[in-house]
């Protein structure tokens, strides 16, 4: 069993660690880790954390793995300074000054015959764990000014990568031991996760952060932790992990909302088979159903998810979170709200965004419903302020939208928010996913022109009247243009844009309805009219909610229609 595997290696390596010992340690605790047994492959780990690099790597990266997760401070305070300790670990394998500048001369000079395979390892781990230092202060602040901020040497871990990178090429002639094959994964674990995470950045953050002349190359990232994800090292699953994640998530939030679905699920399977109750392979197989708007079979896996463990919670709140998705975009606003309100009592990420969903579900629901559930709307809406957080001085933009959405509720007279649950939804680009589905799309149209009449007829306009009115538009656009009506879509997004001097606060409209407007043109294949639009967005606005957020998307639309363009003359 695994289990008494674990205690052999603990015995016969008693007094010594090599590498090979370490890395199989590491492979033990792996299974132990994807099987949810968290804190056991934990306790296999801790006890050499301080005395061989890969334990004290295998050991910070769980950690690191649970915070990005919980998002909560705590945890991601513990993470870092864990893994300030793994750096420590690492560093006493290292060639001595192997400052990355001399360590380049080294291999230039005299060849990697000077670096012992201990070294080399050393060498890697070392801008593993720098890299995951810069990627949990990327998961607090979606800004990354906190990547200068916490001084990571984001570009020290880029180029011990390249370096490394360089020893693989310069050695492709050697027989390829176990120990050196687990070299190579990490290569392209790293130069895979780089490439990938620089070429999401807008040019105006790549600035910021000083990555002067430097930009990631999406399909070499790609190319690479494919490789990775392929080759039967400890980092396999490192490497399809982050795919999965860039699949899944990054390019739905961030980007165009067109992850690649079928390499997501073919490299799921062979996990799905070897750990079929997995809660993280589980997750991601019901987060696949999602994207592709087979919301009740995704219902059932989640609840499966949640069913297989119950010692890391916070993998059930990334549940709850994708089930209140779910159930909103099938209007079963109950359902919602029973997800919305279970976050808001059991997970500490942002009870500002959890308090605004809650109460913008039950905005939705007609009176005696909301009285089934003994909350007061009102008083949710004006409780969201008083629970923004702020990471490194700096507030999360969506708890910051939240926020001042909200505010509409502090006046003693409210005007209440027009239809808060699919603004949000928008947001997190959600009408990609819900988009998928004709027949939920249509409903939801249905819901969206009923608030529409009701501007329309309402006898005393309140100064909100334009913004909700251009809100309306949008979402209507957007549920338009998914069901194939481009025409109406388009005049309702130039709807939005010729209010554009009447708008009084949600200036944020403008520049979201010209970029959709560009993915609309896009999406018929009018590739001139899309950059247009997309352009227009991106040059003529700028200090609106959800700005960066915007610009992520722009930046991913621009990229696709040079890629796209040169296929279409």
């Amino acid at each position: 069993s695994v289990d008494s595997q674990a205690r052999d290696h603990r015995l016969r390596w008693a007094s010594q660690m090599d590498l090979k010992s370490a890395l199989d340690d590491c492979n033990v605790a792996l299974g132990l880790f994807l099987n949810n047994k968290f804190s056991e492959a934990l306790d296999l780990l801790r006890p050499w954390s301080k005395d061989s690099m890969y334990h004290a790597l295998g050991y910070s990266t769980m950690h690191a793995m649970q915070a990005a997760m919980t998002f909560e401070q705590h945890d991601i305070l513990a993470a870092i300074s864990t893994l300030k300790e793994a750096l420590q670990t690492c560093q006493k394998f290292r060639k001595k000054n192997s400052v990355v500048e001399s360590f380049s001369l080294l291999i230039l000079k005299r060849g990697t015959d000077q670096l012992t395979e201990e070294e080399m390892h050393a060498e890697m781990c070392y801008a593993e764990c720098l890299l995951q230092k810069a990627a949990l202060t990327l998961v607090q602040d979606e800004n990354m000014i906190n990547f200068i901020k916490g001084g990571i040497k984001i570009r020290t871990s880029y180029n011990i990568y390249r370096e490394c990178q360089q020893i693989v090429q310069m050695t492709q002639d050697r027989v390829k031991t176990d120990v050196y094959c687990q070299f190579e994964g990490g290569v392209k674990l790293g130069i895979g996760a780089f490439n990938l995470m620089l070429s999401l950045l807008p040019l105006r953050i790549l600035r910021l952060l000083e990555f002067i002349g430097f930009s990631g190359n999406r399909d070499l990232g790609l190319t690479m932790l494919r490789e990775g994800a392929a080759a039967h090292s400890l980092r396999a699953i490192l490497s399809v992990l982050t795919l999965l994640m860039y699949q899944t998530y990054i390019t739905v939030v961030l980007g165009g909302g067109e992850g690649n679905l079928q390499e997501a699920e073919s490299l799921l399977e062979p996990y799905l088979k070897k750990y079929p109750n997995g809660s993280i392979i589980i997750f991601y197989g019901a987060r696949i159903s999602i994207l592709k708007g087979n919301f009740e079979m995704a219902q059932v896996k989640f609840e499966e998810c949640i069913a297989a463990q119950e010692e890391w919670r916070q993998i059930h709140h990334l549940c709850y979170w994708e089930l209140m998705w779910s159930n909103s975009f099938q209007q079963q606003w109950l359902e919602a709200y029973r997800y919305a309100d279970l976050l808001c009592k059991e997970s500490r990420w942002s009870q500002a965004i959890y308090t605004f969903q809650k109460a913008a579900i039950l905005s939705m629901l007609p009176e005696k419903d909301v009285k089934q559930t003994s909350e007061n709307v009102e008083e949710l809406f004006r409780r969201v302020e008083s629970l923004k957080q702020r990471f490194a001085g700096k507030s999360i933009p969506t708890e910051k939208f939240a926020v001042r959405k909200a505010r509409r509720y502090t006046s003693p007279t409210p005007v209440k928010l027009v239809l808060p649950p699919l603004e949000m939804m928008y947001i997190w680009n959600g009408f990609a996913i819900l988009g998928k589905r004709a027949d939920l799309t249509e409903n939801m149209l249905v819901t969206i022109e009923k608030a529409e009449t009701e501007l329309q007829n309402n006898p005393k306009p309140a100064e909100y009247q334009v913004d909700d009115e251009s809100l309306v538009q949008l979402l209507k656009g957007l549920c338009l243009k998914y069901l194939g009506r481009y025409l109406q879509a388009e005049l309702c997004l130039n709807q939005v844009i010729q209010n554009e001097k009447r708008i009084r606060y949600d200036h944020y409209l403008v520049p979201y309805a010209h970029y959709e407007m560009g993915m609309l043109h896009k999406g018929q294949g009018e590739w001139e009219k899309a950059k247009r639009s997309i352009e227009t967005a991106k040059n003529n606005y700028k200090d609106y909610s959800m700005e960066s957020r915007l610009h992520f998307r722009i930046h991913a639309a621009l990229n696709s229609l040079n890629t796209s363009g040169q296929d279409h003359p």
